[in-house]
């Protein structure tokens, strides 16, 4: 008669039976054997891109990605690659130190952050340690100049009052910077919630990204990491710029922490409107005022130069029979060209003054000329 097996003996089968399936870890990864530690980084980078789940929505891609992360996870330790490459996937497995065997996606995130970080753009993956460097923050701030500021160009002093790293704690706001691993997350700084197939990853609410928190808070900056501090930046506002736009003044902004960059100040420019001037691009529009025998017989006049840095007057050659609203144009005269060289035109548009009251003399003339016209 045949003896029954023990549930030792069958889950004994059952191990050896999966070990059998499984396929070999350089194949999977498509490596030769002899692949050093780039080329399986570099392979396994390809196949998470193509099936990781977020990626991929065909219902096996998941299970090639954890495929895949076994392979890698064991060919890239050199103790396991080692056992692998002697005893296969039951070397492994009788080891205890092989076939992971992941969980689910987020165990993948956790071992591999690094690599998830270049592929995803951090998505899953850990979290930048709180004392590594980090870029300031841009700051924003707008100013309004005159008119003829923005047409000519200025130079402006900008008060501000810009967050700056805490000294006491580095800006981590941890008393005296010391700090202890997120319980929540590891230390990853970000929490995987799985949806279906897909696992969506989000910044941890304990810690808000950091991966760290605080042993105790800082009590120069209250646990904050940063203080309020006056400064202030001299701008130089270019000839030309326009309602609207926006200059960007490097290393001005928020310094960064532990040696990093700081950010930009960006200043977005408010243009007054001028009582005379209207600019047209490049041009400027102005009125100018002619009685009615220069507008009628021409005349010969003098402008001002609209750019505030010149006293030079221009001369108008304004022609006979000039009418209202005829436009007389002073080449060169008008906005310097914010991108190029020269400037733009000045134009002047008639205004004939006709007389409110006149004396017996004019009348008389006035109706003569009438007679003759």
């Amino acid at each position: 008669a045949s003896v029954p097996h023990s549930r030792s003996s069958r889950d004994e089968v059952q191990k050896n039976a999966h070990i059998v399936m499984k396929r070999d870890y350089y194949e999977v990864l498509g490596v030769d054997r002899n692949a050093d530690e780039r080329e399986l980084k570099k392979a396994y980078r390809k196949l998470a891109l193509e099936y990781h789940p977020d990626r991929n929505p065909d219902p096996a891609a998941e299970e090639k990605f954890k495929e895949a992360s076994e392979a890698y996870e064991v060919l890239s330790d050199p103790e396991k690659r080692a056992i692998y490459d002697r005893y296969g996937h039951q070397g492994l497995d009788r080891n205890g130190g092989g076939g992971p065997g992941f969980q689910d996606i987020g165990d993948i995130f956790s071992h591999f952050g690094d690599i998830f970080g270049d592929i995803f753009g951090g998505m899953g993956g850990r979290s930048r340690s709180p004392n590594a460097p980090r870029k300031g923050a841009d700051v924003r701030v707008d100013l309004e100049v005159d008119f003829l500021e923005a047409c000519f160009g200025t130079k402006r002093e900008i008060p501000l009052r810009i967050p700056v790293p805490c000294t006491s704690c580095h800006g981590s706001g941890a008393e005296n910077g010391e700090l202890d691993t997120c319980r929540q997350c590891g230390g990853r700084g970000q929490v995987a919630h799985r949806q279906g197939l897909f696992v969506m990853s989000t910044t941890c609410p304990m810690c808000r990204g950091a991966g760290a928190t605080a042993k105790a808070i800082c009590r120069d900056c209250d646990g904050r990491g940063e203080k309020q501090e006056s400064r202030k930046v001299n701008v130089s506002v270019p000839a030309g710029i326009e309602e609207g736009q926006t200059l960007r003044v490097a290393g001005k902004g928020q310094p960064g922490t532990r040696g990093a960059p700081a950010g930009n100040l960006l200043v977005r420019i408010h243009v007054t409107p001028h009582d005379l001037y209207e600019r047209h691009g490049d041009d400027l529009v102005a009125p100018l005022d002619l009685t009615f025998p220069q507008a009628a017989l021409g005349a010969s006049l003098e402008v001002p130069d609209p750019d505030p840095a010149s006293d030079e007057q221009l001369k108008v050659k304004v022609p006979s029979g000039t009418q209202p609203n005829d436009t007389i144009r002073l080449s060169g005269a008008g906005v310097p060209r914010l991108r190029g060289r020269g400037r733009g035109d000045l134009i002047l548009v008639a205004r004939v003054q006709v007389p409110t009251k006149m004396s017996r003399k004019l009348r008389k003339l006035i109706e003569e000329m009438e007679r003759e016209l």
